[in-house]
């Protein structure tokens, strides 16, 4: 049994289909954001973006922010707000399709299904929050607007899209088979495509039959389309057609696409919706009328702009903004949102951290002059947390930290108490990142349970927290920490990816494999999450997947060193020695400070008769970081250059690394004092430990 893509905007019974789960969804396109029968009000909610290799902190979120890319169109110039260019102007209202799904099938689900996945329901189907209360949330929930300072990141929809999938797998296992068709499904908001795409690529369709009806599609459920679904011609017959009276035409009731919307839009994380909405908005909003509404639809627009990669018009927003306003706080958000663009935009080519600082000045310059103690504390506070960020970027902790460590006491001092504790508990959390950064990691962990405490039903800052506790050598406090993460918020894929590092230094193996397989149906966008699962495919000695990730997280990110690396260690495995060097070379030109590509670009030189060579990328990669595998291989090297006494004395430092290691052992043995020295070829001693 196949998902089914009739490509044409209705469904005539092409193919038999089981029982469908609720009548035909035709999709329409709504006169405002949200609202099918089920989209009457948003809530806030939680996402994040992620950081670095290895174990994954995820940062906390923080506003969507505009940038300019090196080509920005001055809009204001020519007096227009941004057209909606390149992009289908006119969607249904986001989650349309869900909602219509979820208003089926939650009266009939059980409670504690339900209850598992409130925040994504409460999401998608506002309709349904008298029936499906808030088990878990973040502190923000029950916050002013003006204190919920966090945005969620953009990939906090496929987060509720997977966690949406689970329930509907989930309730259908206990229930029996269904169908799902979706009608006129290229009119979807860019929410309800992604879930579909999830629904085609994560449910079997022996469970579920998903039929989307659709001539074209956005590139995500496109391409799950095309994996994923029968492809057939609209009236092929072979079923029994459906009658329009059946339908669920969805998405039409919509009234409000002012700025209400936009802001709903924008809390929820449904950035390609806030964006359409706000350019619409901002046409018709005149900034003397109600200038801190005009500006909020500024602020709202250029931000979500700005986390679906269109940073030229974000860019554009705030400086027409500029031109049209002298307001100093809005001033001062304009100029901090411009400098974090500056440092964020998804070009690494269009990132600029000078101007970044001259724009994070300049917020602070403002903010610093404003007379209202309150207000002066906490915006300040907001700006010098910004600056640090940018002082980071510039290689500067020292002084990052400093700024943190004065926003803190700024807050401290002039704010109420009890006034901002989402602001004051991403302050802590950012002091306790950067103090780990700079070797205090103690001081580090209390920042972190502060943050934590402070905000129990907020995930990130526990991944934060287990990467930290696993760095102190308390893994299995870190497992508890990343844990806790996947129950508190939608599903997350780097808790999963992080419990498999530690799972793998156990010697839990097939638990490691487990969990990267699981972050993968996640997101299989999860370059690093391929590097690390092609790397066990390598110790496996399944070396035919190992490529086959390897190659697949290489067309996500060409440059990663990881993938490199594990891909010239494929090569050489196989016996591809050139093939592998050119790896190997490609990867430290990307990251010279990747020990594990001197490592293994050391041991494919001692194994094709180059001990010199051998010896030397071992040396780098010792700079490095010490490791009792580098060490023994470089002893082995060593040896075959007839240089037994510093043989010895990196044996001598691998058995202190690691004195259960019977080959260290042996191999130690082999060069006491005692035992005559000698050259020989590679070939006679034993090989590396890759």
């Amino acid at each position: 049994m196949r998902h089914l893509w009739v490509q044409g905007q209705r469904w005539s019974g092409e193919r038999d289909i089981p029982q469908l789960v609720v009548p035909p969804v035709v999709v329409r396109v709504a006169a405002g954001p949200a609202q099918s029968r089920s989209a009457d009000r948003l809530d806030s909610g939680t996402g994040s973006d992620r950081t670095l290799q290895e174990t994954r902190p995820v940062p906390a979120d923080q506003p969507a922010a505009p940038s300019r890319s090196r080509e920005t169109t001055d809009l204001g110039t020519t007096g227009q707000w941004p057209t909606w260019d390149g992009m289908e102007p006119d969607r249904a209202a986001p989650y349309t399709v869900a909602s219509a799904l979820l208003h089926a099938i939650v009266p009939l689900a059980r409670k504690e299904l339900v209850e598992a996945h409130d925040i994504e329901i409460r999401a998608a189907a506002p309709g349904l929050r008298d029936v499906v209360p808030a088990v878990r949330g973040s502190l923000a929930a029950h916050l002013p607007k003006a204190e919920r300072i966090l945005v969620p990141a953009p990939r906090r929809t496929l987060r509720l899209a997977n966690g949406l999938a689970e329930f509907v797998h989930d309730h259908l296992k206990e229930v029996g088979p269904a169908a799902l068709v979706v009608e006129r499904a290229d009119a979807a908001d860019e929410t309800d495509q992604e879930f579909l795409a999830v629904l085609l690529r994560r449910i079997d369709p022996a469970l579920l039959t998903v039929v989307v009806c659709a001539e074209t599609a956005d590139p995500v459920l496109a391409a799950a389309l095309k994996r994923h679904a029968l492809p057939i011609a609209p009236g092929a017959g072979g079923g029994s057609p459906m009658t329009d009276g059946g339908a669920i035409d969805a998405g039409r009731s919509g009234e409000n696409h002012g700025p209400e919307a936009v802001e709903r839009c924008f809390t929820e994380g449904f950035h390609h919706a806030a964006a359409r909405l706000g350019v619409r908005a901002l046409r018709e909003a005149d900034p003397n009328t109600d200038p801190d509404a005009w500006w909020s639809l500024v602020h709202r627009t250029a931000g979500a702009l700005a986390a679906i990669e269109r940073e030229d018009e974000a860019r554009a927003i705030l400086d027409r903004a500029r031109r049209e306003s002298t307001d100093p706080k809005n001033r001062a958000t304009a100029a901090y949102a411009t400098a974090m663009l500056l440092m964020r935009h998804h070009d690494p080519a269009a990132r600029d951290v000078g101007e970044a600082l001259s724009w994070i000045n300049e917020a602070v310059a403002i903010t610093s002059l404003l007379p209202d103690r309150r207000e002066r504390a906490f915006h300040l506070s907001f700006d010098l947390n910004g600056k640090a960020l940018v002082e980071m970027r510039a290689g500067r902790p020292e002084e990052a930290l400093r700024l943190v460590e004065q926003a803190i006491e700024l807050a401290d001092r002039d704010l109420d108490p009890g006034e901002h504790p989402i602001h004051r508990l991403v302050l802590r959390a950012n002091r306790g990142q950067l103090t780990a950064m700079l070797g205090d990691p103690e001081r580090a962990l209390a920042d972190l349970d502060a943050a934590i405490a402070a905000d129990p039903g907020y995930p990130d800052y526990y991944i934060s927290r287990g990467n930290l506790l696993h760095r102190l050598g308390r893994p299995q406090e870190g497992v508890a920490d990343y844990e806790t993460a996947m129950r508190v918020g939608p599903p997350f894929p780097e808790a999963y990816y992080n419990r498999a590092e530690i799972r793998f230094q156990a010697g839990d193996h097939a638990g490691a494999l487990a969990d990267l397989d699981y972050a993968l149906e996640l997101d299989p966008e999860f370059a690093d999450a391929y590097a690390n699962r092609a790397g066990l495919f390598v110790e496996f000695g399944e070396y035919g997947r190992a490529r086959a990730d390897a190659l697949q997280g290489l067309a996500l990110d060409p440059r990663n060193a990881y993938l490199l690396c594990v891909l010239g260690q494929v090569e050489a495995a196989e016996g591809r020695h050139a093939e592998a060097r050119k790896a190997f070379d490609a990867g430290l030109r990307h990251d010279p400070a990747l020990a594990a590509l001197w490592a293994s670009r050391g041991i494919l030189a001692f194994e094709t008769g180059a001990p010199e060579d051998a010896v030397a990328d071992l040396a780098r990669a010792l700079e490095c970081g010490d490791d009792p595998a580098v060490r023994f291989n470089r002893a082995v090297a060593l040896r075959a250059l007839g240089r037994d006494e510093e043989a010895r004395e990196d044996l001598l430092r691998a058995a202190e690394l690691a004195p259960e290691d019977e080959d260290i052992r042996r191999e130690l043995a082999a060069v006491s004092p005692d035992r005559p020295s000698r050259s020989a070829p590679p070939g006679e001693y034993p090989p590396p430990d890759r």
